[in-house]
């Protein structure tokens, strides 16, 4: 069960979790069998398998759990340091123009940070940030309102119009007209 923020479980259900593990670790101790404590805990047969396999391996120690999965790989600290990497801006660091791309942010941290993360996790991580897609500030300096306001009332009207057929139909390829 997921939270719907997309984050991992919350700590009251890792902890409710943890609890079973620990309950079916000290059953496995004892020498009961899988379905018996699958049935018990209600848990799948294949999960009891798994931390029974962890317990052999690591002990109690095994079933704790690991935490929240989503913890943040990016320290504030670290997120400090790429924001004022970042303000130095794109030229800055080799790029051709001024545009910040997760792309480009992304060889940022591997450079500066020297972390591995990919393109999706930076989106995220600049967004979790306040971050946002780059907009213009501006409108283009060579938009002549004019002619856009003609091609909208001339030209994107038959545009328009050309997209679909009036009139009945088929959905033969190889006979379009057919009743």
């Amino acid at each position: 069960m997921r939270c719907p923020e997309g984050g991992g479980l919350t700590a009251e259900r890792r902890a409710f979790r943890e609890g079973i593990r620990f309950q079916a670790g000290m059953r496995f101790a004892v020498g009961e069998k899988t379905t018996v404590i699958a049935k018990d805990l209600r848990v799948s047969v294949r999960s009891v398998e798994r931390r029974r396999r962890a317990w052999r391996e690591g002990g109690m120690e095994a079933l704790r759990s690991a935490g929240p999965a989503n913890s943040p790989i990016v320290t504030d600290a670290q997120f400090a340091v790429l924001e004022e990497e970042l303000g130095k801006g794109p030229t800055a660091h080799g790029f051709a123009d001024e545009r910040w791309t997760p792309a480009r942010v992304r060889s940022v941290i591997q450079r500066r940070l020297q972390l591995s993360l990919s393109v999706p996790t930076v989106w995220r991580l600049l967004k979790r940030h306040g971050w946002s897609w780059q907009a213009p500030a501006r409108r283009a300096l060579e938009r002549d309102e004019h002619a856009v306001e003609l091609w909208k009332k001339e030209v994107w009207p038959r545009v328009e119009a050309s997209g679909r057929r009036v009139g009945a139909g088929s959905s033969s390829r190889t006979r379009p007209d057919s009743p």
